[in-house]
This record gives C-alpha cells, sequence and structure tokens, in this order.
C-alpha cells in the first residue's frame, strides 16, 4: 500500500512537471523509483516468510506464526510510512522544483527522500 501511495503520489507529481517543464521529467522520477523499491522490499520479506514454511511439516509452531506475522507487519508498516512519505514530499519536491534554481534545490530534495 506504501508503494502504490508513494507511485501514485509523485507520479501525479511527475505528470505535472512533464506538462509545465518537459525536460526535467528525468530528474523528476526519483521519488518514482525510490517508492517502487519499497515494493520490492516487501516481496523479498514475502520470500523469506515463505521458505521459512515447510508444507511436509505435520505441525506449525505458534512462535513461528508470531514471528512471521510480526516480520509481515514491520515490513509493512514501515513500507507504507515510508510510501506516505516519499510520496508527500516527492510530489511536493517535484511541482515545486521549478520555482526554485534546480541545481541547489534538487540536491536538497534528493537528500532529504535518502534520509526516509
Amino acid at each position: 500500500m506504501g508503494a502504490a501511495y508513494g507511485t501514485a503520489k509523485s507520479g501525479v507529481g511527475v505528470a505535472s512537471m512533464g506538462v509545465m517543464r518537459p525536460e526535467l521529467v528525468m530528474k523528476s522520477i526519483v521519488p518514482v523509483v525510490m517508492a517502487g523499491v519499497l515494493g520490492i522490499y516487501g516481496l523479498i520479506i514475502a520470500v523469506i516468510i515463505s521458505t521459512g514454511i515447510n508444507p511436509k511439516a505435520k505441525s506449525y509452531y505458534l512462535f513461528d506464526g508470531y514471528a512471521h506475522l510480526s516480520s509481515g507487519l514491520a515490513c509493512g508498516l514501515a513500507g507504507l510510512s515510508a510510501g506516505m512519505a516519499i510520496g508527500i514530499v516527492g510530489d511536493a519536491g517535484v511541482r515545486y522544483c521549478d520555482l526554485i534554481v534546480l541545481g541547489f534545490f534538487f540536491f536538497g530534495y534528493f537528500l532529504n527522500l535518502n534520509s526516509l
């Protein structure tokens, strides 16, 4: 959900940037890529959890169930909050990028996204 929200919110900003200043579209695509990486993190955790489940085993211990649940929730909630932050910061940064001198603003905007 976080990756989808971040991609959608940043994608709207990139689309508006493409209308206003088409030459800056490739620089404005950074938050969309960063939001897509969150989905890959979720996929990696899902693969790790699914390899920990043995379908031929006769029992599935309660501890294993809670460990898998907590790891999925930790990755999911972190991805949700990071996706929302990337979406909001990315949309604002991309939309107002043409109002400020690009060289200085883009560097600070990129550092903001990386500090999340």
